[in-house]
């Protein structure tokens, strides 16, 4: 078996066996490769997973210049799949822009995580809800304190066999509306997936967990009252007939579920609404009872039910803490389409070959 670029490591790791958790494992190898302004993109290679070197005054240490990507493979009856690469693949040249660091063409992108998903395909768990998650990420390495744009950046795509992001899997989760700190504001990076936003999120997160939720969900950052984003999902609600959604307008993630789930909702004849609202509203119509369902979709927990906010210490319970029938229906057919199991008429499964063999 011959793979571009590898160097082989003495002994594979022993695969993890029972309950996986999420990113606690890690694959025998990961991608690596280094960007100057003078010879671009360089140095590829597929090398054991393992610790990286970098000099105490490497920019990403001091002035955060970083982003990444999230995506899975999945595997059924010995085939591979991904979900729609092409959109991290764009979504990560517009979080590259924005904090103004090179971008990698879509098909390298894909070609590089088709490469070395498939040299460690054996790591793909095939039980139930398990799959492989994709962490692909670039920061600045450059050598040197001052605040300006670096100029060398080393590009790493890691791979971690996984279980459910959240212990309730499908059940509800319990979320902590946020009114005191913001994650986003207009003009910032709140559309990035970049570190800093999700460091800046960790002190609401933690107090959240210390009150039983199990994530935060955000409010604008200017007047504190509209509805954006759950910490680590976008978040829809089902008002009579129509769910309700934040729009993508600078202040939160383009996410490639959130974008699947919309298409999903068309094909259900279920009316949409991607529009500011408020969370005054959004409990007005808990408390009248018209607020039917409440999930989070994202790559990591698909999508998961809503069926507690917690907001200005009240507790607003929705659909009873049950998992709602839309929701239940959107997660079928959504994970159908990933494991292969049901049809793919939109295109969104790509078949990772195993040309190597």
């Amino acid at each position: 078996m011959k793979y571009k670029f590898l160097i082989e490591r003495d002994k594979l790791k022993e695969k993890p066996q029972g309950e996986l958790g999420f990113g606690k494992y890690y694959t025998d190898y990961m991608f690596e490769m280094t960007y100057t302004e003078d010879e671009g993109w360089h140095d590829k290679k597929i090398r054991p997973y393992g610790p990286i070197e970098v000099d105490p005054s490497v920019m990403v240490l001091h002035y955060a210049q970083e982003t990444f990507e999230g995506l899975k493979a999945y595997k059924n009856d010995g085939k591979v799949y991904l979900f729609r690469p092409e959109m991290n693949a764009k979504r990560f040249q517009s979080s590259n822009e924005r904090m103004c660091m090179p971008k990698i063409d879509t098909e390298e992108f894909i070609n590089i995580i088709e490469e070395l998903v498939n040299l460690e395909r054996d790591w793909i768990p095939d039980s139930e809800g398990a799959s492989l998650y994709i962490r692909p990420f670039m920061f600045a390495s450059e050598k040197n304190i001052g605040v300006k744009v670096a100029n060398k950046y080393t590009f790493l795509v890691s791979l971690s066999p996984v279980g459910q992001y959240y212990k309730e899997g499908i059940n509800p989760v319990k979320i902590y509306v946020e009114d005191k700190y913001i994650r986003a504001a207009q003009g910032g990076t709140g559309f990035v997936k970049c570190g800093g936003n999700y460091a800046a999120s960790l002190i609401a997160q933690q107090r959240a967990e210390e009150m039983g939720y199990t994530q935060v969900l955000w409010l604008d950052g200017k007047e504190r009252k509209y509805v954006e984003e759950v910490g680590s999902m976008n978040a829809m609600f089902l008002i009579d007939d129509t769910i309700y959604t934040a729009p993508i307008d600078g202040t939160v993630l383009p996410g490639v579920t959130r974008d699947s789930v919309i298409k999903l909702l068309d094909e259900f004849d279920v009316k949409l609404k991607e529009e500011h609202f408020t969370i005054d509203f959004l409990i007005d119509m808990i408390e009248e009872g018209r607020l039917k369902e409440a999930f989070g979709t994202g790559t990591a927990a698909v999508i998961s039910p809503i069926g507690e906010l917690g907001y200005k210490g009240n507790s607003y319970i929705i659909n009873e803490f049950k998992t709602g029938d839309l929701t239940k229906k959107l997660y079928d057919r959504l994970t159908g389409i990933q494991y292969g199991r049901l049809e793919d008429k939109y295109g969104w499964r790509r078949e990772v070959k195993n040309d190597h063999c």
